[in-house]
């Protein structure tokens, strides 16, 4: 393991050496980040990175094939169009967590802000407290799962994207509504929970997902644009 200690080494150095990591430099451990921005960022192969502490802004954005855990907090954009590989984060989230991810898997053991999978395309997210408003805003496709509870504007303009929730969402967001718990659906949380070893019945949990109203314009659906 190469451990790193980001109070005595450069950001732009720690991210030059990770994202040029080759088969021999595949487990790092990044120490004293002392909420730095950008860490992390732009990684392009299968190496583990474990940071020790709380980070800035867009942690881990980019990602690509890497497996990234933050045993702390994260700032804005944690997992910013990740791609594919693993993010996990044993604290909270701030704001648009996951957001534009294209694939892989972000997981947030605390709370997550506002906006959380905010035009996801494809990312897969797990929070295991609670979102802010306008959570999976504009989300095009992937999943969001939320284990406790959703604020304001819940998928507001949601596309194709899905959206579970165990606990109470104070409203839904425009064009946004509950549909059909199927087997299908039902299976893939089992699958999820059994992946993350998490201890919760799959049906505790409802979907959300587009009432497909705003896809074309419509002049009855006008104030909902």
């Amino acid at each position: 393991m190469k451990i790193y200690d980001l109070s005595e080494g450069e950001l732009r150095a720690l991210n030059e050496n990770l994202q040029s990591a080759n088969e021999n430099e595949t487990s790092w451990q990044i120490e004293r980040p002392e909420g730095a921005h950008a860490i992390a960022v732009g990684l392009n192969a299968p190496i583990e990175v474990t940071i020790n502490g709380s980070t800035g802004y867009y942690c881990a954005g980019m990602n690509k094939h890497a497996t990234i855990k933050v045993n702390g907090s994260v700032g804005p954009g944690v997992a910013e169009n990740m791609m594919s590989g693993r993010v996990i984060v044993e604290g909270d989230a701030s704001q648009y967590a996951g957001a534009t991810g294209h694939g892989g898997r972000l997981i947030i053991r605390g709370n997550a802000s506002s906006r959380c999978g905010i035009s996801m395309k494809g990312i897969e997210i797990l929070v295991e407290g609670s979102v802010g408003h306008m959570s999976g805003f504009m989300g095009q496709s992937g999943k969001l799962v939320v284990l406790e509870d959703a604020g304001d504007s819940l998928g507001d303009s949601l596309y194709e994207a899905q959206i579970f929730v165990r606990g109470k969402i104070k409203n839904l967001g425009v064009d946004c509504v509950e549909k059909e718990m199927r087997a299908e659906h039902l299976q893939y949380l089992e699958n999820l929970f059994k992946s993350e070893k998490i201890d919760c019945d799959a049906k505790e949990l409802k979907r959300y997902g587009s009432a497909r109203k705003l896809y074309n314009f419509n002049i009855d659906n006008l104030q909902n644009y």
